[in-house]
This record gives structure tokens, sequence and C-alpha cells, in this order.
């Protein structure tokens, strides 16, 4: 990513990291280094700052500063649609009005993509934002507008300025993970369940295995019988193995991966909770200040109308003791409003850092249990051939039966051969 350029979606005035690069929309940036956890330091014009990479999207290598992206002149994309870049690197577009992602380039066909599948918001939102979604407004230094939102930013996600409102892809990402919790819990009961099948199944197989049903059958045939009812107990055997390497391969597994996921999201909880928090008492503080200054002034005024009622050394006194009264609120107000803009910029960097780690273990826990179901299915395809082979037996021995030379072996072994109904004496 270090060398490319990007386009600017929104404006950026740079208070929120201390080296940051500030920018108006539309503008081309070149990026120095993209680090993982979603601030990207670029150059513009000779400035060297940092910025927040869900605020531009990136150009192809290709394309010349004052151009789109190649594909872009040679296959426009279609109306409302744009393309970002996932915090991996990979390419994915966005339909601004519907919200419709996709991995497929869309065609040049409005309104039609590239054929692929296609979910609505199936992507993850980058550094916990979609396309539609807003960052968090700036916080301005002015005694007569200190907390204000930037006019020029879209405003598709609501927040209030005390942090009680939430980022839509921030809580999109969190209900994604619930849900997946959900979803593990649900899954690891299903193979609970199997195992439990698999259990009862080869008990069932082993007891009747030992029924000692036509256990006098002679010959042939009564070899293929207690061949087969030897299967049973080899059957019972093989679905045993495979109900404890379920148990032991994918159960424990899925379990111990669902309580070190909850610790996760609970340390998640807690630390986005407490900066909250923090974010909250600051604004407190500068509602308290902004107060302060209003009482303030409005004495410095009560007082300028006495002055012009009556001039007096006291009264002067007391003018002058209120202007500095009211310089000194305006001073706690400037600080409360510096540690505002502190406490914001860490929320600001959490949210992205947290977004972007919700979405790391998003990933991590659909491979872990594709894993595992994977597993599941090797391990059913291995008791199948297992229980093939303890049918082979009995399939050969059944080949095998043959009435005849049981009927001959049995009047040779009862000497009835040599006694016909004609020779009976009556």
């Amino acid at each position: 990513m270090s060398g490319s350029y990007c386009k600017s979606l929104y404006p950026f005035s740079g208070e929120q990291h201390q080296q940051g690069l500030s920018f108006e929309a539309g503008e081309i940036i070149k990026v120095v280094q993209a680090l993982p956890g979603g601030w990207w330091e670029g150059e513009k014009d000779g400035d060297r700052g940092w910025f927040p990479s869900s605020y531009v999207q990136v150009l192809e290598r290709t394309a010349s500063l004052s151009q789109l992206p190649v594909e872009d002149l040679k296959d426009p994309l279609p109306p409302h649609w744009r393309c970002y870049m996932s915090p991996q690197g990979r390419r994915y577009y966005v339909n601004t009005t519907s919200n419709e992602t996709t991995w497929e380039r869309p065609s040049s066909v409005p309104g039609t993509p590239k054929a692929s599948i296609r979910h609505k918001n199936s992507l993850p939102a980058v550094n916990g934002f979609h396309s539609g979604g807003s960052p968090l407004h700036h916080v301005e230094h002015s005694h007569n507008s200190l907390v204000r939102k930037s006019s020029a930013e879209p405003q598709a996600d609501k927040k209030d300025p005390q942090g009680n409102g939430c980022i839509t892809g921030f809580e999109v990402l969190l209900q994604k993970q619930l849900k997946g919790k959900q979803m593990q819990k649900e899954m690891a009961e299903f193979i609970r369940e199997r195992i439990k099948i698999e259990e009862e199944y080869a008990k069932n197989l082993s007891k009747l295995s030992q029924i000692p049903l036509a256990g006098q059958e002679e010959g042939t045939l009564g070899e293929a019988w207690a061949q087969l009812k030897k299967s049973l107990a080899d059957e019972a055997e093989v679905h045993l193995k495979f109900s404890s390497k379920l148990q032991s391969e994918v159960e424990k597994p899925l379990l111990s991966f669902r309580e070190n996921f909850k610790k996760d999201m609970k340390r998640f909880d807690h630390h986005i909770a407490d900066l909250r928090k923090q974010l909250v008492g600051r604004y407190a503080a500068v509602e308290k200040a902004r107060k302060a200054l209003a009482d303030r002034q409005k004495e410095l005024e009560l007082k300028t109308q006495q002055l012009e009622i009556k001039l007096s050394n006291k009264i002067e006194e007391d003018i002058k003791k209120a202007r500095r009264k009211s310089t000194q609120a305006g001073d706690d107000l400037m600080r409360c409003v510096d540690l505002y803009n502190q406490s914001q910029s860490k929320w600001f960097e959490e949210m992205v850092t947290t977004s972007l780690e919700l979405e790391r273990l998003e990933v991590e826990r659909v491979e872990m249990i594709r894993q595992h179901l994977c597993q599941y299915t090797t391990l059913r395809h291995e008791t199948d051939m297992f229980n093939q082979s303890t049918m082979e037996p009995v399939d050969q021995l059944l080949q095998c039966v043959d009435p005849v030379r049981d009927r001959e072996l049995w009047v040779r072994e009862n000497k009835t051969g040599d006694v016909r109904p004609v020779d009976i004496e009556i």
C-alpha cells in the first residue's frame, strides 16, 4: 500500500491526531505507510501526517494524480457505486444508495453489477464505518462555538457529543459477534447431540451382537450368521471411536474457542464502556465551564451597566475583577475543551482499532468452525469406510452359503442316507 495514492472522501482537520494531516474532500494524498490499526501516514503538498483510512478511497497505482483509477476510465462504475479497500488490501465495491456490497467489480451497465454472489451489507465495515456512515465529528477551538460538528461531513450516523450514541458500523460488528457467539453455542450443541446418538447407537449394536437368537444354526449359513453378529460388535466399536474423536477433535475445541471468544468480547465491551464514560465526563466538564463563562460574562455586563449609571472607583474595580474572572473562566473552558478533544481522539482511535479487531475475530471464528466441520465430515467418511469393512466378511460368507452341500454333510453326519421310507418296518 505504501507509495500508492488515495483520494479523500471527507474533510479531515487533523486535530484528532497529534501529528494529523489536514485535507479537504476530493484531494489526492500519497500514502507513505499504511498501518493495520486503521491510521495511515500520508503526504500532501509537502506536508506529512496521519489520517484515518476510512476517510479515503485508494486509487490504482497506474493512475495519475489528477485521474480516477485506470479501470474506472476504461469501464466506469455504475451510478451510486464506489470502490474501497479492505484492511487486508482487497478491493471491494459498495452501492451508496442500497448499501449493497460485492467483491466483484460492478459492470458498466448502470445498476447491474458483474455476476457474483452479492449480499446486502455482507462485507465488514472498514474501520467501523460503512460507505454511507459518517466519521466522528471534529471539535474546534473557539469562544463563540467551542464544540460543534463540521458542516461539510456526512451525517448518516447519528452521534451526540456526549458519546451516548453509537456508530452504525461498530454496532453492526458488535451484533455480528454476539450472533456468532450464539451460533458457536448451537453448533457445539449439535455436535454434542451427535455424540449422544453415536454412543447410544454403538450401545444398541453391541447389545444386539450378544443376543443368542439363531445361535444353533450350523453349516456355512451358521458361519455367515456368526460373522454377521460379530460385524455388529465391530461396527459398534467404530461408532464409539467416531463419537470419541468428535468429542476431542470437534466439540472441545469449539467450546474452548467460545470461552476465549467470550473473554475477548467482555474485554472489548469494558474498554469501550470506560472510554465512553470518560468522554461523557469530559463533555460534562465542557458544559459546566461553558455555563461558568456565560455567568461571568453576564456579571461583566451587569457591572458595566452599573458603571454607566454611577461611575465610581469601587465599580471600576468590580468590573476589572469581573473581567479577570471572565478571562479565567474562558481559559478554564479552553482547558476543558482540550481535555475533551483528547478524550474524543482516544475514543476515535480505539473505535477504529476495536472495529478492526472485531472484524479479525469474526474471520477467525468462521475459519475455526469451518476447520472443525471439515474434521467432522472427514471422521464421518472414515466411519463409513470402517463400517463397510465390517460387512465385507459377511458378504463373502453369504456368497459361500451352499444349501445342497450343507444338506449332504448333515445326512452324512446323522447317517440318514441308508434308510429310505420304503425300507422302514411298519
